[in-house]
This record gives C-alpha cells, structure tokens and sequence, in this order.
C-alpha cells in the first residue's frame, strides 16, 4: 500500500508543477484556444495515470527481475555467460526504451530519411549493450570507473573531431535518451544482482557507476555512425 502511495506523489510532484504553471499562464498571458486548452488537460491527465502505472510496473517487476537476473548469472560463475547476457540485455532495454525511439524517429524525419530511424536505434541499442557487457567486467575485475570513464570520454572526443558536425549533437542526445524510465532502473538492479553475489548486500552500492559507462556507448556508436555516413 505505501508502495501505491509513494509513486502516486512521485508523479504528482511532477505533473502538477507543470501543470498549475501552463493554467497560470492560460489565464493571464498565453490564452490558447480552448479546444487546445482542454487537450492539454485531458493530455495531463492521462499522462499522469500512464506515467503512475509504468513506475508502479517498474517497482513490481522491472527492478526485481533484473536484480534476480544479475544473482543468477553471477552464481554461474562463467563470465562469457554473464557477458553475453549482459549485451543482449541491454541491447534490447534499449530498443524498448521510449526516449530512443523518439530520438531515431525525430532524426529520419529531420534527415528526410537519409539516416534510417531502424539503423541509428541499431547502433544505440549496440553501445548500450557493448558498454553494459564492459560495466560487468568492471564489477568483476573490480576495474576503476574513473580511468574507464576517461578512456570512454577520451574516445568521444577524437572521434568528434572526424566525424561530421550534425552527428555530434545527435549522439550527445543519445546518451542522454537512453539513460530513461525503462533502462535505467533495470540496468542498476542488474549490476545491484551481480555486486551482491560477488562481494555481498553491503558492497551492492558498488553498481552505482553503470548508467554513466552505459551512456558513453551509445554516443560513440552514434559518432562512429556519423563517420560511416561521413
């Protein structure tokens, strides 16, 4: 019950902010037609009960099964096994995750079709699930995130002196995009299951650390893209 609870003021403390601002200013600047004004609200509204919904799946399901997941491939103790399922895990939040699909979609229309929509969620969907696989060697090697960060950062920056201009601000976005309500939560309960095997419950926080090496992938590839259209 506290559960049902706690999400329903998350997402009222995001909705209504919003929502209270765009009244206020139908009232006394703006004043939109007011067919418009009543999609906006019946848009809030069920946005709201959307939003609600999705959290409460995530809290339900999402996060638990990930972290069992992550248990699992751990107590195998075959590191290619947990490598793989890693990538494939990663790579297909990616595509499910609803921020990336309006980014691909947003760039084949901008690009006029030149850039397919399919190929760029492709190249996304690969550099999250290449530096997903490369955060779960790091927990199992106990790798630093500092120099891996800085590797990756390094890597991003050469290759957005080669790469045309228009790509640059696309893959930016896409590591933003793909660090959304469905990835996220899934992929720290991934790495939350597989520090609780290797080193215990009380060194779990060391999985804090994966949705900052995952984004890097996706901006690379996205680069790496831009030089292939390039």
């Amino acid at each position: 019950m506290s559960m049902l609870k706690e999400t329903l003021i998350e997402v009222l403390s995001s909705f209504l902010p919003l929502s209270l601002i765009i009244i206020l200013l139908q009232f006394t600047v703006v004043f939109l037609p007011t067919q418009l004004f009543v999609d906006f609200l019946l848009g809030a509204l069920m946005a709201s009960v959307g939003i609600y919904l999705f959290l409460l799946g995530i809290q339900v399901g999402l996060s638990p099964v990930g972290e069992m997941v992550g248990s699992a491939l751990s107590k195998t103790g075959k590191l290619s096994l947990v490598l793989f399922f890693g990538f494939l895990l990663g790579f297909v939040v990616t595509v499910a995750e609803p921020g990336v699909q309006v980014l691909s979609n947003q760039v084949e229309f901008v690009s006029d079709g030149v850039v397919p929509g399919v190929v760029l969620l492709l190249f996304v969907a690969l550099g999250v699930g290449i530096f997903v696989a490369l955060s779960l060697l790091r927990l199992v090697f106990n790798l630093s995130l500092v120099k891996l960060l800085a590797s990756g950062y390094l890597v991003i920056f050469v290759l957005a002196l080669v790469t045309p201009n228009t790509f640059v601000p696309i893959a930016l976005d896409a590591g933003g995009a793909t660090t959304g309500a469905m990835a996220v939560p899934f992929i720290l309960s991934l790495g939350v299951g597989v520090t609780a095997v290797l080193r215990g419950k009380a060194n779990s926080g060391e999985s804090f650390g994966l949705i900052a090496l995952s984004s890097i992938g996706p901006v690379i590839a996205v680069l790496l893209l831009g030089v292939i259209y390039g």
